[in-house]
């Protein structure tokens, strides 16, 4: 007998710390209203228009004490509490948050406490289940054959498939307040790789787009067994990634299990990308699907190579222009607490002025 912890067997891996003792079968009842819907025009927050700004912070649920994170740790009250009312920050939920680095075993402490500190500081997240390009888990780019079935069959670290992964954490965290909605994998693109996966030996199969589209009609409909509530975000760079250039955006993007497009730029606010493959066209493509697109990645770099105050106003002016395009909200790339200013980078620092630029337009 266990005083300390209490042993249960989940997904094929020992859970020994905040592990559910209830079996994950069938979707949870919802103790929380649905606060966030996507319609055609935007978003809405607890039944009022709603263009979210803010950052992404995708190291929160960094604990050097349990797991390998990725980056360095932050203090989440600060965090949170920085942060103005109706603010959104995006971050990783990666289940490789969840193994101990020691013991091998499933932790989920590092990622209930990044939800404890969202929920007392009264803040909104969107968690990103999964990268596809395999930073911060095991390293390894998902290539076609993950979105062909991969998903269902592949174990990562944590001993789970990722469909296993969504059960496990759409059914922990479903009545969590600060969740506004779920994002399947942060920048999928459906290549081949070659003889490696750099994106210079990758190579674009005839089926691209059609193997994105039914992934995301699968996978959003497995999400969707465990909360059929929050809005589903494509994670979609928006440029001329492999099954998603020109036209096939909009293929892509037309998936039931889509309900808000995304665009990530790194432009410094031109229109980035082929023609066909920019922020304008894909936010033509947004309204003639009848869904809202947030631009949810927005990357100036910064430090040795521009000043941090040029870079605010170049944020601000970025996000006015978006916003009046058609936009539908803007995150900022990105949050870190130990900023590299003698270098240049995306960083943003706990005293950036962009964080300004946030709770300007946030209001």
């Amino acid at each position: 007998m266990l005083a300390a912890a209490l042993v249960v067997v989940l997904g094929g891996l020992i859970c020994m710390t905040g592990c559910a003792l209830t079996p994950l079968a069938g979707p949870p009842e919802s103790t929380q209203s649905h606060r966030v819907r996507a319609t055609p025009t935007g978003l809405t927050l607890d039944g009022k228009p709603w263009w979210p700004v803010g950052f992404n912070a995708y190291q929160l649920g960094t604990d050097w004490s349990v797991n390998t994170g990725c980056g360095a740790e932050v203090d989440l009250d600060d965090y949170f509490a920085q942060l103005p009312p109706r603010a959104l920050t995006r971050f990783n939920l990666y289940s490789s948050f969840v193994v101990d680095k020691r013991s091998g075993l499933m932790d989920f402490g590092p990622l209930d406490r990044v939800f404890a500190a969202a929920s007392r500081h009264r803040q909104l997240v969107l968690p990103v289940l999964t990268g596809g390009s395999g930073d911060c888990e095991d390293g390894r780019f998902k290539d076609r054959g993950f979105y062909v079935n991969g998903w269902r069959t592949q174990k990562s670290r944590s001993h789970q498939t990722y469909a296993e992964w969504v059960q496990t954490a759409v059914t922990r965290w479903h009545d969590e307040p600060s969740i506004i909605g779920w994002e399947l994998v942060g920048e999928p693109e459906a290549s081949s790789c070659g003889t490696a996966c750099d994106w210079r030996n990758r190579v674009c199969p005839d089926d691209a787009t059609a193997v994105l589209r039914g992934f995301f009609d699968q996978a959003g409909a497995h999400l969707r067994s465990f909360d059929d509530a929050r809005p589903i975000f494509s994670g979609l760079v928006g440029g001329d990634q492999c099954g998603i250039a020109g036209d096939a955006y909009a293929e892509v993007a037309g998936s039931s299990g889509i309900d808000v497009l995304d665009f990530h730029d790194y432009s410094s606010g031109t229109h980035s990308g082929p023609r066909g493959s920019n922020l304008p066209t894909r936010i033509t493509q947004s309204r003639q699907l009848g869904k809202p697109l947030v631009v949810n990645e927005i990357g100036v770099e910064a430090g040795s190579c521009l000043p941090l105050s040029t870079r605010a106003r170049q944020l601000d002016a970025i996000i006015t222009r978006q916003r009046d395009a058609g936009t539908a909200g803007a995150l900022l790339w990105s949050y870190v607490p130990d900023p590299r200013t003698s270098e240049c980078t995306y960083d943003i620092g706990p005293h950036d002025p962009a964080w300004k630029v946030v709770r300007d337009h946030a209001r």
